[in-house]
């Protein structure tokens, strides 16, 4: 890139860094989003409220059925991506 058409675009340097942290924060939310270990400890942490009373059964089975319909998605993405 010439050195003109670098200072036509200096304007623009903070609109592509702010760009670039959203798409780093979309990965890294995505990657959480998608990782089996988040979901087991999340599944753990409210067998844990459940336990100790925090939240009714009822609270807890909906979440549980929530989250074990996370891991499947999870699971079924990562065998598409094997396969293809």
């Amino acid at each position: 890139m010439g050195l003109v058409s670098k200072l036509l675009l200096l304007p623009l340097a903070p609109v592509a860094g702010v760009i670039w942290l959203a798409e780093q924060l979309q990965r890294i939310a995505e990657e959480e989003y998608l990782s089996e270990e988040s979901v087991q400890r999340e599944l753990l942490e409210w067998q844990l409220a459940a336990d100790a009373g925090e939240i009714s059964a009822d609270e807890y089975l909906a979440l549980e059925d929530a989250l074990l319909a996370r891991l499947d998605e999870i699971r079924a993405r990562r065998e598409r991506e094997a396969d293809a």
